[in-house]
Formats: structure tokens, sequence, C-alpha cells
């Protein structure tokens, strides 16, 4: 049965939200904060005080529910500052959310407000319900909880931990300076099993390995590569995916020489257009998309792959950090500014440019210097002249300088189609022209 505990100082009430089956609030006492001043000085003079309170969802999981509670919460007025997001072994999702926002310290009409959202979400997802018929027992308030869904039976155990009897690693098949992959099989399914080396394991490993976990677990999709499980149990902390056979782009086009006719091409670019529209589309911003984070299975299907940087973006939260790689970078990741999901178009374009030419971007440079050169002079890979208009435009588009001025994968999508058409369009043609030409030349020959 549905029901919502909500902690108000020493306080207890019950409630029924849709989203969640146990909420938590706590009002902080308010902090005071200060503000640079023009020479960068931190003024000691304290500006204005704000209530911080923290609201903790606890639910059973499901697909895009971190997108449905940051949405609840905008959708009051509250500014994210915090997100933390936890999994319980009894197959529980924990979202815990620092906010400010609401300008009352007393959490009795945020609590209120909460309630309303979350019933308003409910009537969105179930709007020829009016009345449910399944009903539990009254709480205290005298509120009678709903069943908002199915409620699925579960033994205890955390449906994505890997069964390490089950697990049978195999052949290396790459190795980097904090872990090794290997190819094997789980449940006698044949999977990439990502390692870490237990002697560079870091904090800062940790939080990428638990980040990869939390972001892989909550995404289907076909163009995003599939989790299987992962390990959580030191020492053998591993992450297991469905094994991709025909490797990584890069090594295709780098370490096999490959190359990619136009209509492949553009069929690559669709299927990484549509894995990364899906990951924004749940406010995940990938963060070091690039050829190497791009992989094809044994039909040729190209995935997205490597959330280890990747971030869930609040709908306030603004991003800065020096993350990915700085071949691939937009220029505003790299100059440290705030960015969002426009950053990944630029790694985009570069990644498109590379699949046209088959080279490394900027190969004559170093990554640093690349770097400086894409923030300080503008610099960009060069389109070769040959190249389908449409398409050379896209790349421009992609990487402009201004991330506002770039298209989203929507946009991209649609035009990455309609290139394809046209493609294939005066392939047909083509074919048609030596057809007739061929004919023409018999029917010659036949009257000499």
């Amino acid at each position: 049965m549905l029901k919502v505990l909500i902690l108000q100082t020493s306080r207890e009430c019950s409630h029924h939200p849709h989203l969640a089956q146990h909420l938590i609030l706590k009002h902080f006492k308010p902090f005071r904060y200060n503000v640079e001043d023009g020479d960068g000085a931190i003024n000691s003079t304290p500006c204005r005080s704000r209530p911080m309170h923290e609201i903790t969802f606890s639910t059973v999981d499901r697909p895009k529910l971190l997108s449905q509670l940051t949405s609840l919460l905008a959708e009051i007025g509250l500014n994210i500052q915090e997100a933390h997001a936890f999994s319980t072994v009894d197959g529980f999702s924990l979202d815990v959310f620092v906010v400010d926002g609401w300008l009352c310290e007393e959490t009795e009409e945020l609590k209120n407000a909460l309630e309303r959202e979350i019933l308003k979400a409910k009537d969105q997802c179930f709007p020829n319900q009016p009345s449910i018929s399944l009903v539990g027992e009254q709480n205290k308030t005298g509120v009678t909880s709903l069943l908002d869904c199915v409620q699925i039976p579960s033994d205890g155990t955390d449906v994505w931990e890997i069964d390490t009897s089950q697990l049978k690693v195999e052949n290396k098949v790459a190795s980097g300076s904090n872990g090794d992959l290997y190819r094997g099989t789980y449940c006698s399914q044949e999977v990439a099993i990502k390692v870490l080396k237990p002697e560079r394991v870091s904090a800062e490993m940790l939080r990428e390995f638990s980040q990869e976990v939390y972001i892989m677990r909550k995404v289907r999709h076909k163009n995003v590569v599939q989790f299987i499980g992962a390990c959580t149990r030191s020492p053998n902390l591993c992450i297991v995916t469905e094994f991709m056979a025909k490797g990584s782009l890069y090594n295709f086009l780098h370490k096999l020489k490959g190359v990619f006719k136009l209509p492949s091409l553009i069929k690559v670019a669709i299927d990484v257009s549509k894995g990364m529209n899906y990951l924004h589309q749940n406010n995940i911003i990938h963060r070091d998309l690039k050829t190497a984070n791009l992989l094809m299975d044994e039909n040729e299907v190209v995935k997205v792959a490597d959330f280890g940087v990747s971030r869930v973006q609040t709908q306030t939260e603004v991003m800065t950090a020096e993350t990915g790689t700085y071949r691939w970078m937009a220029p505003e990741v790299i100059e440290h500014k705030p960015y969002d999901y426009k950053a990944d178009v630029f790694s985009f374009g570069i990644v498109m440019w590379e699949l046209l030419t088959g080279e490394l971007p900027y190969s004559y440079l170093t990554p640093l210097q690349a770097a400086v050169g894409v923030v300080q002079k503008g610099l960009r890979p060069t389109i070769p002249k040959h190249t389908y208009p449409k398409l050379s435009e896209l790349l421009e588009r992609c990487w402009q300088q201004d991330p506002a001025q770039r298209p989203n994968f929507s946009q991209i999508i649609d035009i990455l189609l309609q290139i394809a058409k046209e493609v294939g369009d005066e392939r047909e043609d083509r074919r048609k022209d030596k057809s007739c030409d061929s004919f023409f030349s018999a029917l010659n020959k036949g009257h000499h």
C-alpha cells in the first residue's frame, strides 16, 4: 500500500502521493552566504538568509523516476542545491534533495504543496481512473491510502547485484590505467566485464563507479549499451554489460583503418543521435562523447557506452568542470564555464567529422594545444571539400561556439533522416540511369 511519512521537526504525518511510498521532509536552519565582489575577493558582510529543506523520497525504483521527482520539485518553485540517489537491497530507490526557494521555515505548507503536486502527477498518469477501487486502510489523518501501481514481490535481493558464481571471466579485451575489460559469460549470456583494479581504487574512482551504475541501471534503449548488473562488493568491483562484438568506432577507424561510406556513416550517426536523444530526454548528460565510447554489435548497431563521468542534470543545476577528452570537448567545458546538454552536441559534431574523414581530430596538435585552439582561436576541424552539403552544414551547426546556436538531438535526427532519404534517392536514380544506359547500349549493338 502507498504510504508517506513526513517528519516535521518532531511531528509525524501520513499522506498518499503517487510517486513516493515514503517521503521525509526536514527543515534546516537558515544559513548565510557571501558573494564575491568584482575583484574576486570574498565579501565578509552577510547578504541574506534562505531556508533550506531536505526532502527524501523512497519508492520502488522505476524508469524516469529521478526526472519525475526533479520536475515535481521545480513545479512548486524549489531550487535543487544537492541531489543524492541510493538503491536499497529490496529494490527501492532513495532520492534525497536539498532545496531552497520555499520562503517559509514552517514545513506544513510545503508538505501540502508537495502533496498537491504529487496527486496532480498521479492524475496525469491515470486520467481515466477518477475512483480507484483498490484501497487500503485509513491512516491517522483519515486519508485513505491508494495502490498506485501493481506491487511486485521482492525476495530481498538487489536485482542488479551480480551473482559472481554465475560470472565467468574469459580473455582480456582491453586495459586501462584504472581497470581492465574482459569478455566473459553471465548465466550463459555473452557479456563484457569492466573490472576495477583494486590497487588503483580511490575515492574519485568509486564515485565514478557508483555514478555509472546509478545511470546505467535506469536506462533502456537499443542505442545505449545494455547494463546487465554490477558487483559492488570489494574487492571484486565490476560492471557487466552486453558484449559488443565489433568493438569501438575508434578501433574501427584508427586501428583497423576502416572507412564509412556515406550511407553507412549516416546510419551510424542516426544510431548515436537516437541514443543521445534518449539520454538527454532523461536529463542525462554524457560529458565524454567520443568514438572510443561508441560501440558496435554483431548487427552493426552502434550504441553509446561508458557513463563513468556522466551526470544527471536537475532543472536548476548549473554544471561546471573540465570533464571529457580535450579533442572532443566543447569550449564551454574546457573553460570551466556553465554548460548543459549542448556540450554533448558539440562532441557529436567532432565525432561525425571523425567518421567522415577517418582521422583523429587535430592530430597535428597535442590535446592541450587543441583545447587552447578551440577556445582562443575558434579552431575546428577542416571539413573536406566534397562533403555532402547538408552534412557539412550540420557539422558546422553542431560545433558553434555559442551553445544556444547548436541543434538538439531531436533536430539532428530529423536532419540525418532527411539526408539519408536524399542519399538513398540519389543512389536509386543512379542505378536506374545505369540500367537504362546498359539497355540502350545492348539495343544499339543489336542493330549493328
